[in-house]
């Protein structure tokens, strides 16, 4: 392609206009959102348990509650769980910070796991390498809206009696073998960040089937105590427990987006897909591997810069560099593209320093940090991941159709048809100036 990048002056592919915001908001939105508005209580009531009854119908759990936050149902799955002071937890080396600092919350140890260098997921096959005698259990990180080989880590799991906890808060909708994501383990965290392909601005979902697991999270969802709000309580409080229950109007909001998210799922796959077929054979760009036993729902297309390929000798900060001026040059295309995580888990303060709480804690608990090993070389696959990938985000949202889809296909394939003319250096000048 001869046309010139507009990050240096020429015409984007996609006007900024052109690409409807998200989520979409309608009449359904207004009629819940203004009944909630209007209802004599605030707090939790008959659209929080509503929407409860809805979420669980939807995805096909037995029980589900409402949350502030996709991390708070994490911890609650934690705690479902049975996980305490210094037990071990495996989750992914490469996600989010909550998949592994909902581990602390409960004076818990994380233990990381490399990926699997195509799915980008947690490589089943390093997972028995890294139990120890006190892990209890794995967090599956349903990572970008796909899900892992849960037959395997399933085995594996009830191989070394462990608890099996997804982290569906991306995966929203997602398959495999025809299960949908937040059913194929012992219970599953989801969150309706404003960011997510289900969103409420924010807020989050636990589910489970098992009624033990969800009491024991209920427990933790609100104070301590064995009766939730709408029951008849006695305020006592029974255990360890926090403030983890959601309003009326989000609830509201979220019921209105749930009952659209199948349209919403279904325009993301098809632009999803769309990408993934027409930007086949480019140099210089890696697309996302899809298994076949898995439908993807998009939350991030995730594109990745095969340094071999073009002959990209310089180091590891080079790299970055390069990846950093890639992607903002396919933003200034007009698609909303960016690093969605720079870092690997392990290599965060709070692991390196291995003080969550001070004094060392919880690592400092007697026996706890027997073995544990947060030296980021130890996940070169994670590593080199997050070195190299770019994510494209929102632009593949409803209303955003395959003429969205197209034009975005058309920026991408521009840029990386130009690697050639990425210049680093101007590029940083140009973002510098911009912000």
């Amino acid at each position: 392609m001869g046309k010139e990048l507009a990050i240096y002056g020429g015409a984007p592919a996609l006007r900024t206009e052109e690409v409807k915001n998200w989520p979409p908001i309608d009449a359904i939105d207004e009629k819940l959102v203004m009944e909630a508005l209007h209802q004599t209580n605030q707090s939790r009531g008959p659209q929080n348990l509503a929407f409860e009854k809805e979420f669980a119908a939807w995805n096909g759990n037995q029980y589900a509650l409402f949350t502030n936050s996709g991390t708070a149902a994490l911890h609650m799955c934690l705690v479902g769980c049975g996980i305490g002071a210094g037990d071990h937890v495996l989750v992914t080396a490469y996600t989010w910070s909550s998949s592994a600092t909902c581990i602390l919350h409960h004076d818990a140890i994380p233990i990381f796991v490399d990926i699997d260098p195509e799915t980008f997921l947690m490589d089943p096959d390093k997972i028995e390498a890294a139990i120890t005698p006190r892990t209890k259990a794995v967090i599956v990180v349903q990572l970008h809206g796909l899900c892992d080989d849960m037959d395997k880590i399933n085995a594996i799991a009830k191989k070394h009696n462990l608890a099996v906890i997804e982290d569906a808060c991306q995966a929203h909708g997602a398959l495999y073998k025809g299960k949908k994501a937040g059913t194929l383990g012992h219970c599953a965290a989801f969150s309706l960040n404003q960011n997510k392909c289900l969103c409420a601005g924010e807020g989050g979902v636990f589910v489970t089937d098992d009624p033990k697991i969800y009491e024991n999270a209920s427990k933790l969802w609100s104070f301590g105590e064995t009766a939730r709000p709408e029951q008849s309580r006695d305020y006592h409080a029974y255990a360890l427990g926090w403030m983890y229950r959601n309003n009326e109007i989000t609830a509201a909001f979220a019921r209105a987006q749930l009952s659209k998210y199948d349209y919403y799922f279904k325009t993301c796959c098809a632009n999803g897909n769309y990408l993934a077929e027409n930007l086949k054979g480019i140099k210089g760009l890696l697309l996302p591997y899809v298994p076949e036993d898995c439908v993807h729902n998009w939350y991030n297309f995730n594109l990745r810069i095969d340094f071999n390929a073009i002959g990209f000798n310089g180091g590891e900060q080079d790299k970055i560099r390069f990846r950093d001026a890639v992607a903002a040059a396919v933003a200034a295309e007009g698609i909303r593209a960016a690093v969605w995580q720079r870092f690997i888990l392990p290599e965060m303060t709070v692991f390196q320093a291995k003080n969550a709480y001070g004094h060392g804690y919880p690592w400092s608990i007697p026996g706890a940090d027997e073995g544990v090993d947060y030296t980021p070389s130890r996940f070169p696959c994670a590593l080199e991941y997050s070195h190299k990938h770019i994510s494209v985000v929102q632009t593949l949202r409803a209303p955003n159709g395959l003429d969205i889809a197209e034009k975005a296909a058309e920026g991408i394939q521009k840029v990386f048809t130009n690697l050639d003319k990425i210049d680093v250096e101007r590029i940083e000048t140009i973002c510098k100036a911009k912000k």
